[in-house]
């Protein structure tokens, strides 16, 4: 019931991590793949080269996705490549940049934050829904400091995913009269770049030992998830910020 033969899938930031990731399984299951990326063209190259190496079909588009302009283009590649309809739609960029504490912060820094992580979001969601049929898929990608506030100075990036959290059950509410089903993961402490650049590796230690399954997470693991969400395998979930966590914390 996971098979996407037919489909064809956005997934936003998809040349590595959690991304490529997504991108990759998305195409292993059938799924033709639009493969957004902002400045790392080789990564794009590596992603798309990966997924056509095993059989797949990819193509790659370059775009900034706090802007509608960047966000509109990625839409009409998608629809000159692969036909009009889109039914996958992975909301996958966004980012931490930096940690601040309060008193460090200025209106800029948090501006930019929320539109990394909600903006695009935003605008991907506004532009990919009026081109999506009936049992079309939109999958979110939020996260645990979503829920819990986040570590030390990741104030404006947990208020940021928090609010995905919070769009995500609002566009399942408005978009599910039209078939389109809205979900989000909430990944943990996944052992991806972003924790090799903002997070001790002492702490990412002190995670593995005290969740309870002894570990960090796999971006494998998150787009397993994804696909389970993109299929119809989950046809009458929508609305739900699912935890990948290892159970280091329960909603």
């Amino acid at each position: 019931m996971t098979n996407l033969s037919g489909k064809v899938a956005i997934v936003t930031g998809g040349t590595r991590d959690i991304g490529r990731s997504c991108s990759i399984k998305l195409a292993e299951q059938g799924a033709k793949v639009v493969v957004n990326y902002h400045s790392n063209k080789s990564a794009g190259e590596e992603t798309v080269a990966a997924i056509e190496g095993a059989g797949g079909t990819a193509i790659m588009v370059k775009g900034d996705m706090t802007k509608k302009a960047d966000v509109d283009n990625l839409v009409a590649e998608a629809r000159k490549a692969f036909g009009d309809s889109i039914h996958i739609l992975v909301n996958n960029v966004g980012g931490l940049v930096a940690r601040k504490k309060l008193a460090e912060m200025d209106e800029e820094f948090l501006n930019h934050v929320m539109s990394l992580n909600l903006n695009s979001t935003f605008l991907a969601t506004q532009a990919v829904a009026p081109n999506m049929p009936a049992g079309s898929s939109i999958i979110n990608l939020a996260s645990l400091a979503g829920r819990d506030g986040g570590g030390g100075g990741a104030s404006a990036y947990s208020s940021s995913k928090g609010a995905v959290v919070t769009f995500t059950r609002s566009m399942a509410k408005e978009l599910g009269p039209d078939g389109i089903r809205v979900n989000a993961l909430c990944p943990g402490m996944i052992d991806t770049t972003f924790h090799d650049t903002f997070t001790p590796d002492a702490a990412r230690r002190g995670v593995e030992a005290s969740v309870p399954l002894r570990r960090q997470g796999h971006p494998d693991e998150c787009a397993d998830t994804v696909v389970y969400l993109a299929s119809d395998a989950s046809s009458y979930i929508t609305g739900a910020n699912i935890d990948i966590n290892g159970g280091m914390a329960f909603s």
